[in-house]
């Protein structure tokens, strides 16, 4: 299986630049096509008024021309960056609206959706129109129908898809990110297959089916191999340890969660990896 379009969410955060390159670099050796998805924060070209209640015409208005023009600025930064990376095929797409519905709509459209992790140490009072929300992962997760790479809010990521570590637990989902995975797997790959339970709860091999998905790794033709570590741990923790042991690039990861009036109601694990990982995380729902 084959992608074709990486969507990139672009803000105006200093950690952009790395999901840009990472991105950037998974496009050029694999000949993806990048698009560089620019929300601007405006509602149908500009701000509605009631956005300002106290503020006049003039002020919101020279407030929309600021948003476009940073939207603007955003987009020629991301077309010099891939220009300078080498021959890419790219394009900047400039959208009106929010980061989560743009970022949704247009995954739709797409192969993969790279986003940035959300800084967790950010001012809950940074309540700005172009602040990317806090569960914007979550949200592209559930909603876009397709996989989502998360990049860390800190740290350097040359590369991914050499040493992967997936959370195995014989779901539906957990099938689903394995599967969406195999594209970003370079053709030398070291796959671990991770499986957990708790020191309390019976083995259950029947439902993990082990074999058979190394089995099936191994016909296309990825050095794969498998551990279950029985942990007093919680998960989140265990998966960190794991993927620091084996010294993984990426890990691959099932999500779990549903909506309530548009919010993402994230699983407790799906939540606190897409909060805390220190690598790039590879999710599907």
């Amino acid at each position: 299986m084959e992608l074709g379009t990486i969507l990139v969410h672009l803000d105006h955060s200093e950690r952009c630049l790395a999901r840009v390159g990472l991105a950037v670099r998974l496009a050029r050796a694999r000949g993806w096509h990048v698009v560089g998805l620019i929300p601007t924060g405006l509602r149908d070209g500009a701000i509605a008024p009631d956005a300002h209640p106290m503020r006049s015409p003039e002020f919101i208005g020279a407030s929309a021309d600021y948003l476009r023009l940073r939207a603007d600025a955003t987009a020629h930064l991301f077309k010099q960056i891939v220009r300078d990376s080498g021959q890419v095929s790219h394009e900047a797409r400039l959208v009106d609206g929010g980061s989560a519905d743009a970022l949704i709509d247009h995954g739709h459209a797409s192969d993969l959706i790279v986003v940035g992790q959300v800084d967790q140490a950010r001012s809950d009072h940074d309540k700005t129109a172009d602040a990317t929300p806090r569960d914007l992962p979550g949200q592209a997760m559930l909603h876009s129908g397709r996989p989502v790479l998360v990049v860390p809010c800190a740290g350097h990521f040359e590369e991914v898809g050499r040493k992967v570590m997936v959370a195995w637990d014989g779901t539906r989902e957990a099938a689903m990110a394995l599967r969406d995975s195999l594209p970003l797997l370079d053709p030398a790959a070291r796959v671990m297959l991770i499986s957990m339970r708790n020191e309390r709860d019976a083995p259950d091999p029947r439902r993990l089916c082990v074999p058979e998905t190394l089995a099936w790794l191994r016909r296309h033709g990825i050095d794969a191999q498998a551990e279950e570590r029985v942990t007093a741990l919680c998960i989140t923790e265990t998966l960190r340890v794991c993927a620091a042991h084996f010294g993984a690039d990426l890990v691959v990861m099932g999500g779990f969660g549903h909506t309530r009036f548009r919010e993402a109601m994230l699983g407790g694990t799906t939540r606190e990896m897409l909060a805390r990982a220190k690598l790039p995380v590879l999710i599907s729902h």
